[in-house]
């Protein structure tokens, strides 16, 4: 299976980016799973056109391929970042990789609630006709308290959280095989 991984935030430091690292190491048996960083992406603009960013060909063309994507999104002022929400639009102008692609969303956050403003934005956002994203319904993965979620190692220190992580993730993948038949 070939999933392809959105951190959702250009932050150079970003516990989602580390949550993502971890999902890939963790489940690298079930699926071969892609980061992508949104690191030098041109913010959105209608006047401007697709074609002149290889980059954002790119992200489009591996959407497309992947079986399924992940996006793991910060919560900044109860909202996503900027960075992500230029680059969804990017991706529902003109193009439309996420069309019937199904997608988890999980998220870290400094706070208790684990982004969790963030994630019911996105899913909203993902789910939005110009979009028509699969969402994985009635899974959420939130991440409270990264600073002391995660080790040294970037591995989650909870057994509880990482249960709920591989719960999310299973149900994900029977999602995308649903898809697949």
């Amino acid at each position: 299976m070939k999933l392809f991984a959105i951190v959702g935030t250009n932050a150079d430091f970003s516990y989602n980016r580390i949550l993502l690292k971890y999902i890939q190491k963790k489940f690298a048996e079930q699926a071969d799973i892609e980061i992508c960083e949104l690191t030098d992406l041109p913010a959105f603009c209608e006047d401007d056109d697709l074609n002149n960013y290889p980059q954002l060909i790119e992200i489009e063309k591996k959407i497309a391929a992947a079986d399924g994507v992940i996006i793991s999104t910060p919560e900044y002022d109860h909202a996503i970042p900027a960075a992500l929400k230029s680059l969804l639009e990017w991706m529902s102008y003109k193009v439309h990789p996420f069309a019937a692609k199904p997608v988890m969303v999980v998220g870290a956050s400094y706070g208790t609630q684990g982004a969790s403003r963030a994630q019911l934005q996105l899913r909203q956002i993902l789910v939005c006709p110009e979009i028509d994203a699969y969402v994985l319904p009635g899974n959420e993965f939130l991440l409270g308290n990264t600073a002391q979620a995660f080790d040294k190692a970037g591995n989650l220190t909870e057994k509880i959280e990482e249960q709920k992580l591989e719960n999310c993730f299973h149900d994900f993948v029977d999602y995308i095989q649903h898809f697949h038949k």
